[in-house]
């Protein structure tokens, strides 16, 4: 079962190492990829799930809870086993022993084989997706499916790397005045414990799988709780982790789901003693609160961030000016890696369409949009629907925060009369007010600012994430100096650039086995998905030596 995928593994440990280009699952939903018909079994697939207790065969109460609604305007009706935390965690500790014994080998190739069969499960998966987190279709199918089977990928790849870097086993030997002295020594790589993985509401696969995955292919058993809003994807994977670890003769206890319907279990089960490895998405307060009180676990954290948008000058004004519009409209804007604050020099910008004033520039961006969603149903695929009341609520709010350069509108979908949507806001700021640009507002909310320079947006830039955190920012000059400025602004900052985007690359968008989520190297995230520091802490190496 396993070996068949050694060589899927060595592409991705070459992929890590040299940052190029490779994916090992298609993006694209097209039955010549994917087969005819797989699009309408995986619906039929997910449709099999609604109004019923979903298939999973681990202990529970005995009461079955779930209150998913999806925000295309439908009530999923499927239930869950209510867990007990406790067992939880004691079933996966016993499940330890056995699954660290395997072995880095074992246990990287057991993971790429769960990768693998989610990915047949495209389809299904999307759906899920789809209709938990209120992604259009297609985004669905891609960062819900073969993006997010990706970075799972990377993450076995950068911890099999890890656990592998030195010898399993030496052979010592010291000379000495006669013979020499000669040991036997082993070197065991140990798991810290059991993990827990805690999901979000916006991108439930993508989010986990990095922890998930580097936390079980380095020996730790995980406990899933996905967010009350989105737990069917998780319960998908989960169901696929326990069946492949059964067939190979595992413990399914090494994966198992934790769903409520409200709040507390993530508080409950972050603290119990036994877990030891804790990764989190979502809000900046949850996030300090378990950095704060999770004290017996290794905490990863991925947290609110102010992202910024520096333009200075431009070679294509058009092309900045729709690819700043697309990466705004983008999911409605509920990406944490969406731009919020575009900065521009009050005396307007350099282009080649002539000089641009403040006013022009955010004329020009509030149009780019408008074109871009001016067709109801091209714009609902594009924007989808909001995941959240409290998304919804701070849209309708955002008026009130400055000079609306650019209203929402409610799009109406086509397929689904009920579903929550609405357009990009764009608000002009003054710069002197920090309190309401130097936060996070998520959602399809951003703010034009004026600034005396480009330097002084930097200097923006730089206190803005300092304080609140980022994970991205980009710049926009036709001037190599103001550009080598701003990348060093964005060292200082620790945060991710990307510099005069104005094709088909977009700065909310990052791609597996290259691009480094998050850097851990400002406040809104405490590593990078994925580099060497993310896997690190969750196994330890214990040795043992004899003589020869």
């Amino acid at each position: 079962m396993f070996e068949q995928h050694r060589e899927t593994l060595e592409k991705a440990l070459s992929a890590i190492a040299g940052r190029g280009y490779w994916s090992a699952y298609p993006e694209s939903p097209s039955p010549r990829v994917y087969g005819e018909g797989a699009a309408e079994r995986g619906k039929e697939a997910f449709e099999s799930y609604l109004g019923k207790p979903f298939p999973l065969d681990q202990p529970g109460t005995g009461t079955w809870i779930g209150a998913e609604r999806s925000p295309y305007g439908i009530d999923l009706g499927v239930t869950y086993p209510e867990p007990v935390p406790g067992d939880l965690v004691a079933a996966a500790q016993a499940a330890l022993p056995a699954w660290r014994d395997a072995g880095p080998d074992a246990r990287a190739l057991a993971c790429v084989e769960i990768v693998d069969r989610i990915n047949k499960r495209a389809f299904e998966l999307a759906n899920a997706v789809q209709h938990t987190s209120g992604q259009a279709f297609v985004m669905a199918f891609q960062a819900g499916g073969p993006h997010a089977q990706d970075r799972a990928l990377e993450a076995v790849a950068y911890a099999y790397a890890a656990m592998t870097s030195s010898a399993a086993a030496a052979r010592w030997e010291k000379p000495a005045k006669g013979e020499p002295l000669v040991m036997e020594k082993r070197f065991t790589v140990v798991p810290r414990g059991v993990a827990l993985v805690i999901g979000c509401n916006t991108f439930p696969t993508w989010n986990a799988y990095p922890g998930l995955f580097a936390s079980l292919a380095t020996g730790n058993p995980v406990i899933v709780k996905p967010h009350p809003r989105a737990v069917l994807p998780l319960a998908i994977t989960v169901q696929v982790a326990r069946e492949v670890l059964a067939e190979a003769g595992y413990d399914p206890a090494l994966v198992t789901l934790a769903a409520e319907e409200g709040q507390g279990l993530a508080r409950t089960l972050a603290t119990h003693p036994g877990i030891r490895v804790v990764d989190f998405t979502g809000s900046t307060e949850f996030g300090d609160w378990l950095e704060q009180n999770a004290k017996q676990a290794l905490v990863h954290t991925e947290k609110a961030g102010v992202n910024t948008v520096v333009i200075d000058s431009t070679d294509s004004w058009k092309g900045m000016l729709g690819n700043l519009a697309f990466s705004l409209s983008l999911y409605s804007g509920q990406m944490c890696t969406a731009p919020q604050n575009v900065l521009v020099p009050a005396g307007g910008i350099e282009t080649d369409e002539g000089h641009k004033s403040f006013d022009e520039v955010a004329a020009g961006l509030a149009a780019a949009v408008g074109r871009l969603l001016g067709d109801d149903a091209r714009a609902v695929e594009l924007t989808g629907a909001l995941v959240s009341p409290d998304v919804l609520a701070r849209v309708e709010a955002a008026p009130s925060l400055g000079e609306v350069v650019l209203a929402s509108r409610a799009p109406a979908h086509p397929a689904f009369p009920d579903a929550v949507i609405r357009t990009p806001v764009i608000i002009r700021v003054d710069p002197e007010k920090p309190e309401i640009y130097g936060r996070e507002h998520f959602g399809p909310i951003s703010f034009v600012i004026p600034t005396g320079s480009t330097r002084d947006s930097l200097d923006v830039l730089r206190r803005t994430i300092n304080a609140r955190g980022a994970l991205t920012a980009s710049a926009y000059s036709t001037s190599s100096d103001v550009l080598d400025q701003a990348e060093r602004a964005a060292i200082d900052a620790g945060v991710n650039l990307s510099c005069n985007l104005t094709g088909g690359v977009f700065v909310n968008q990052s791609a597996a086995f290259s691009d480094y989520h998050g850097s851990g190297a400002n406040p809104a995230a405490t590593a990078s998905l994925t580099d060497p520091g993310y896997v690190a802490g969750r196994f330890h190496v214990v040795q043992s030596r004899r003589p020869a």
